[in-house]
Parts: structure tokens; C-alpha cells; sequence
């Protein structure tokens, strides 16, 4: 099974104390659109059908984003991490149609807080 690890863009997790910080996580994906791909949005943007061919690149950046999401709490999860704060995204164009997308943030060890008595 494994365990929940929370992720957040904020630099802390309300009424939760950091006790470690166990350094930089990331995550990487490199996204081309495959040709069919391609040729489809390019059809599309050509047809007039402008919103079609968006959709199609948007589709595979959001593949990317999750993969390099996924990537970054593997990352996290092999350093026992307990959460992930400050996640941020990062995009660059490294050729000819290629985006790298970076996903990124620190990983922490957590001290949670000690739960109320049963009677309140």
C-alpha cells in the first residue's frame, strides 16, 4: 500500500511542522506531438478550426505535466518524503516542436499534530 504524500504550492501545510527538509525533488517529461498529432492540429488550424488544433497541443501538454508530476512524487516517495511543498511547473522549448516540462518542489519530513482526547 503505499502511503499518502501531500503536495502543495505554498511553503508550508497549516497547523503541520516541518522537522526535515530533505532537498529538491523533480520531475522531467519530454513531449513532441507525434506526427499524426501533428498533421491533425496543423489540418485543423488550416481548416479555420482553430480551438481543434489548441485542444490537440493542450492534450499533450497536460500528458506532460502528469508525467513529470508523477515523476516528481516517485522522486519524493525514494527519500520518504512526507509531503512536497513549494511544487511549481517549469516549461522550455529544447528543439523543433520538443518541450521539456519540470515539475519541482522541495520534500519534507512532517511532525503532525497529536489528535484531540475522545471526549471533545
Amino acid at each position: 500500500m503505499t502511503t499518502r504524500l501531500i503536495v502543495t504550492t505554498s511553503d508550508s501545510i497549516d497547523g503541520i511542522r516541518v522537522t526535515e527538509y530533505l532537498g529538491v525533488v523533480r520531475g522531467i517529461a519530454v513531449r513532441v506531438p507525434s506526427i499524426q498529432q501533428g498533421l491533425q492540429a496543423l489540418g485543423n488550424v488550416f481548416s479555420g478550426n482553430m480551438q481543434a488544433g489548441a485542444e490537440m497541443y493542450a492534450e499533450v501538454c497536460e500528458q506532460a505535466r502528469k508525467e513529470a508530476y508523477q515523476r516528481l512524487v516517485e522522486h519524493a516517495r525514494e527519500l520518504e518524503a512526507d509531503a512536497i511543498i513549494a511544487m511549481r511547473y517549469d516549461a522550455t522549448e529544447i528543439g523543433e516542436g520538443a518541450t521539456e516540462v519540470l515539475a519541482y518542489g522541495t520534500a519534507v519530513k512532517l511532525k503532525f499534530p497529536e489528535a484531540l482526547p475522545a471526549e471533545f
